[in-house]
This record gives C-alpha cells, structure tokens and sequence, in this order.
C-alpha cells in the first residue's frame, strides 16, 4: 500500500532497495566477469601478461578484486568522515549567506565525488577515453544505486521519513541529460560539441539551484 504523499511505503522502500542493490551487482558481474572485455581498451587488451595469467598494467602487476576492495574501502572511509565534518561548516555558512539549502547537497556531493571525477578527467585528457568512462560510469551507478539504499536503510533505523522524487525543473534537466547521453555512447565517435553540451546542462542546473 502506497504511503500518502511524496513518500514510499515500508513495502516500496524495502523493493528499491533491493532493486538497486541488485542492479549494481549485475553492473559489476559484468564489467569484470561476463563482459569484461567491453570495458577494456584494445591497447590494455594487447598488454602482456604474466605466466600466471595476471595482467600488467604498464610496470605494476594489477592486484586481485580482494585487493583493490580493501583499498577502495581504505579510501572510501576517510572521504566519507571528512564529509561528514565539513557539512557542519557548509550548512552554517549556508544559513548565514541565506543560500539555498540544495546548495549544501551539491558541496557535499562534489567533495565525495572529486576523486572518481578528477581521475576520470586525467585519463580523458591522457586520450585514455575507455577509461574515463569506466570511472565514469561506475562512479555514476554507485553514487545511486548505494546511496539510495543506504538512505532508505537510515530511514528505517532512525525512523525518518525520506523523501525521494524531483520536482518539475529536475525531471526536465535529468530527461535531457539522459537525451544527450544516448546520443553521445550511441555514436561510433564522439566529439567536444557533444561534451560541451553535457557541460552546459550541468551549468544550467548550477543556475537553477539559485532561481528555484
């Protein structure tokens, strides 16, 4: 049964959940079991390998998925406390400037998200294109289909009422994203007036944070 209002029942929030732990799941089965090579450049693909079978990534030996697991928590810990530290002085400043409280939100994100974003530019203007997709895209999915399970999950620990949804302006913002998207992997090749596009939209929602 649907709860009244821009809400989502224990029944709806418990399916969410589920649905995009389990997306995310299908993403990384792919990405380094079924598919993998979809996701690997031709230049890695002709890399050379080890006698054991292990790839070589330039002079250093890639280590395990157990490896790279723990480092990935390694990292993802300090950014998450440092966030968490950093929203008090954001959202103070905020009160005091009288800026919108959405603006918050985005310094956060942007603070979490700097890493992934920054190395994915790096491989981007190294012409390593296969690459900033890669972060890209992992970066993207995990950002929504860990975050909306772990808020939902909070909500019920702390017995919260979570508000998911977008309002009129974000829904168009987010259809015509997704429109340039298709037409930007869709394509054999790509090109800057697609790119620069994709940074005009992102440009255009910073504005409206402040018009809303």
């Amino acid at each position: 049964m649907s709860s009244p209002g821009p809400t989502l029942s224990p029944l709806q929030s418990v399916f969410l959940i589920f649905m995009s732990v389990a997306l995310y799941g299908v993403f990384l089965a792919i990405q380094t079991m079924r598919h993998r090579d979809y996701f690997v450049s031709p230049s890695a693909a002709a890399a050379t390998k080890d006698q054991q079978g292990a790839d070589v990534h330039g002079r250093l030996e890639v280590g395990s998925m157990a490896y790279h697991s723990l480092l990935l928590l390694a990292y993802i810990v300090p950014i998450v406390v440092l966030a968490k530290r950093i929203a008090v002085p954001i959202d103070y400043g905020i009160r005091v400037l009288g800026a919108p409280a959405a603006l918050g939100g985005l310094l956060v994100a942007v603070l979490i998200l700097s890493p992934e974003s920054l190395a994915a530019v790096r491989a981007a203007l190294a012409n390593q294109l296969q690459r900033s997709i890669n972060l890209s895209l992992g970066t993207a999915l995990s950002s929504i289909s860990l975050t909306i399970p772990a808020v939902l999950t909070i909500g019920f620990l702390t017995d919260r009422t979570i508000i998911l949804g977008l309002d009129a302006v974000d829904t168009t913002l987010l259809l015509l994203t997704l429109a340039v998207s298709l037409l930007t992997f869709a394509l054999e090749r790509t090109n800057v007036l697609l790119g620069a596009v994709h940074l005009l939209l992102f440009l255009a929602y910073l504005a409206l944070i402040f018009e809303k």
